[in-house]
């Protein structure tokens, strides 16, 4: 029986020393650099009249709001400091002065009590005016400008500012020269047209996006994805613009871009990609009006002589707010010192075949986001064929190997347990 014992603990403890060795635990901690900025967001929530309004998901705008706002309160990641304003949430009178100041912080940026702020949220009841500028400089001012931590600002709006001539854009763009990194993304509950070209233009000012509303889920899930962004940011866009031919695009290096693309129009950029690096490339297309159905998006790699390399193609059918698409070119290695160093140009073409109504404005042109990367290429076939797997096939075999043992090791604990019931 003690033997018996022994053994099982000695099968234990192989176990978790195998499961140690080959997956072992991250050491997230002794990698993270020291005194690292926090990340801030602060949601600014309209509490307008009009959020009263029964046309999300068969509730109120206001309603669908409070749901998704309890989605996104359990969900913040433990390092952001989140904060919650309110505008139009307190003056129901018609004084445009006093109305124009009702903005306030209904929660301070800074660690989240989770039950408090739900608490807090759920006490508001749709009541006034529509101050965006002003809650925009509110919340900028709750977020602070000291240090280099990154700063979000998340406006939930369903129509555009009363209070002008305060132009929401333009205080926008007055953050933005500031910069103290901070991000200003807007979301629309059903908007009209106005409202969302007023809601974009508040965005791209501090290279932030814009994203349509129509139902709960959809707000839970992208208020949600921008809290999580600040917890891990990515980098600004830098502005280029793609050319109607190969011959004239701009030359572009590893990065992120931002362009604008007509309905339906094709747009080059060249890429110089040495011997024995992969091309990663990725395309992003907002439509940020109403689209007629079945659209999609397209990004093919060329040689400068028109020979498709590789492409990637997306579509889809109904009201989208973003369709992407991405390839991956591998340029063989070669055994000449010289050759080496001489890169081949490929030609990189983003098409769409977005369309829209005769009533909606095609300028400008649809938001596209271009993600390029060079990367060391695989060096088999493969390699290619294990991509997500490490190179090669090893880790594969590791995970056939490791359950294999342990379905022997659980075999022979199986074993042990009915000597000692026996």
């Amino acid at each position: 029986m003690i033997i018996s014992r022994r053994s099982a603990a000695a099968v234990c403890g192989l176990v978790a020393t195998l499961a140690v060795g080959l997956f072992p635990p991250a050491a997230a901690a002794a990698d993270e650099p020291a005194g690292k900025p926090v990340p801030k967001v602060d949601l600014v929530l309209d509490v307008s009249g009009s959020m009263r309004t029964r046309d999300i998901d068969g509730k109120s705008r206001m309603a669908a709001a409070k749901l998704a706002f309890n989605d996104v309160l359990d969900a913040v990641p433990e390092e952001v400091e989140l904060g919650i304003r309110t505008l139009g949430a307190d003056y129901p009178g018609k004084d445009t002065k006093v109305g124009c100041k009702d903005t306030r912080q209904l929660y301070p940026v800074g660690p989240l009590d989770r039950t408090e702020a739900k608490t807090a949220v759920a006490t508001l009841v749709p009541t006034g005016w529509t101050p965006i500028g002003p809650a925009l400089l509110g919340a900028a001012e709750d977020l602070g400008e000291d240090g280099d931590a990154t700063r979000r600002i998340v406006l939930i709006t369903d129509g555009e500012d009363t209070c002008a001539p305060l132009d929401p854009c333009e205080v926008a763009r007055e953050i933005a020269a500031k910069g103290i990194h901070l991000t200003i993304d807007t979301l629309g509950l059903v908007p009209d047209e106005k409202t969302r070209r007023q809601l974009t233009c508040i965005a791209e000012a501090t290279g932030g996006t814009f994203t349509a509303i129509q139902h709960t889920e959809e707000l839970s899930r992208r208020v949600t994805q921008l809290v999580d962004r600040a917890a891990d940011p990515v980098v600004n866009p830098v502005a280029t613009e793609g050319a109607a031919s190969c011959a004239n695009a701009p030359q572009i290096k590893p990065g992120l871009y931002s362009d604008r693309e007509k309905f339906s129009e094709h747009r080059w950029y060249r890429v110089d990609v040495l011997p024995g690096q992969e091309l990663r490339a990725s395309v992003s297309v907002g439509a940020d009006r109403a689209v007629d159905k079945d659209y999609g998006v397209l990004l093919r790699a060329v040689t400068v002589h028109g020979r498709e390399l590789v492409r990637g193609a997306e579509s889809g059918d109904g009201r989208t707010d973003v369709i992407s698409s991405g390839l991956r070119y591998p340029k063989a290695d070669v055994d000449d010192d010289e050759a080496k160093e001489t890169p081949e140009t490929v030609c990189l073409q983003i098409s769409n075949s977005f369309s829209a109504p005769a009533s909606v404005q095609t300028t400008p042109g649809l938001p596209v986001e271009l993600t390029v990367d060079l990367v060391d290429a695989p060096s088999t076939a493969s390699d290619v064929a294990a991509f997500g797997l490490g190179r090669g096939w090893w880790l594969l075999g590791t995970m056939v190997l490791t359950g294999l043992i342990a379905g022997l090791l659980w075999g022979w604990i199986s074993r042990l347990r009915l000597v000692w019931s026996n």
